[in-house]
């Protein structure tokens, strides 16, 4: 269940929305004037969540590659990436 709190809670509980955040690691949906306005989260969570953005966003442009008839044997994708790693590329 997401946890909802009031701007007027965020300005004067900031502790303690802060450390709720950094312990459960999901974020406080933050109402104004009774309606959805923010959605708060620790730096934590938030580099979480957009690397698992920046992933799917990889696979997807991968599963396009692969409709497009774009292959490559796993092999040498292997060694290129081995050779990258080596060469300091990543």
């Amino acid at each position: 269940m997401p946890n909802i709190k009031s701007s007027t809670d965020l300005r004067n509980n900031y502790n303690e929305i802060s450390k709720f955040c950094h312990e459960h690691e999901e974020p406080i949906f933050i109402t104004k004037n009774g309606q959805g306005d923010l959605a708060v989260m620790s730096i934590e969570a938030y580099e979480m969540l957009n690397g698992k953005v920046e992933l799917y966003r990889a696979l997807d442009e991968g599963r396009a590659a692969i409709k497009a008839g774009k292959k490559r044997p796993l092999t040498d994708v292997i060694k290129d990436l081995r050779q990258e790693i080596t060469d300091g590329n990543v």
